[in-house]
């Protein structure tokens, strides 16, 4: 059987299940406020976060599946609250969400393979403190937007660009990726802007996929002008060359960050909720029905 069966056969069967499901709550948080908050990595006397949201019902020794997001801003800016709502979301559905703070040029005056070696040392921490977080180390997914979409990539994709301080006998490799407009494949434009300190395609994660690439679902507009939806479709051609599953959800007309909660009605953020939470269920991820929303019939 194709390796890729597996993972169609039960996505279908859990966008059907999403498809069905009761309507949820008409708000969702902004904010990550009340999470549990972790130093993760203390560099130059800068304390990196983590922002952790758990479900209601964890306890001691109740491992769960867990997934890392990266929030976007093209490595400049941006701030981790923004994936707040996804994370309440997969946590009403049983997953540990934890979102990660990194440095940024804008702020700290770093370059993007700087927000790599933070983002391995992130998924290292959670990975190395899964006991302490009730997290199933073998089921770590990894997400994130635009430039945390990249760094989410990387992390499955990057060999290289290990701070000094992590145990790299912990793997910064997740078993999921859910990725939205990631600026999957480093160019020449934005190597000019930011002043690269390091070749462009060592930190590409499109010039670095192998066999090994996790399950990926990618959400992508039609329209976006900052990353080229040929780009991701690149990325999941090799992907599918190597045997790997990936699977792009476009979105006819969308132009970058539309998926983002509050952003056209919210009728994309609850679309891709949905998708991911399918694509999660098929993994093994989540389990029961889903509570998001479906889309109106229009879409």
């Amino acid at each position: 059987m194709n390796r890729l069966m597996p993972y169609l056969l039960v996505a279908g069967c859990a966008i059907t299940a999403a498809c069905t499901a009761a309507r949820a709550g008409s708000s969702s948080p902004r904010s990550l406020s009340e999470a549990d908050v972790h130093i993760y990595k203390t560099v130059d006397g800068t304390k990196l976060r983590l922002f952790v949201v758990a479900p209601s019902d964890l306890g001691e020794g109740n491992r769960r599946p867990g997934i890392v997001f990266y929030h976007g801003g093209g490595w400049r800016g941006g701030n981790p609250s923004q994936f707040a709502p996804h994370s309440t979301y997969l946590a009403s559905r049983g997953m540990v969400a934890v979102n990660v703070e990194y440095r940024l040029k804008g702020k700290h005056g770093v370059f993007p393979h700087t927000c790599v070696e933070d983002a391995k040392s992130a998924m290292r921490w959670v990975r190395g403190h899964a006991d302490e977080l009730n997290i199933d180390p073998d089921k770590i997914a990894a997400g994130g937007g635009s430039a945390g979409g990249h760094l989410a990539a990387c992390l499955a994709t990057i060999n290289g660009y290990n701070a000094e301080s992590d145990d790299t006998s912990i793997s910064t490799r997740p078993d999921a990726l859910v990725l939205f407009n990631p600026a999957i494949r480093m160019r020449k434009k934005w190597e000019e802007r930011l002043g690269l300190k390091v070749p462009r395609r060592s930190i590409s994660p499109y010039h670095h996929v192998d066999g090994d690439v996790p399950p990926t679902i990618i959400f992508h507009g039609t329209k976006d002008t900052t990353v080229p939806i040929e780009d991701v479709r690149g990325f999941c051609r090799k992907m599918d060359e190597h045997g790997s599953y990936c699977r792009l959800v476009e979105f006819e007309g969308m132009q970058h960050a539309f998926f983002n909660y509050g952003k056209h009605d919210n009728r994309p953020y609850r679309r891709t909720v949905r998708e991911m939470d399918g694509f999660l269920a098929s993994l093994g991820f989540l389990r029961g029905e889903p509570r998001m929303e479906p889309p109106p019939r229009d879409e």
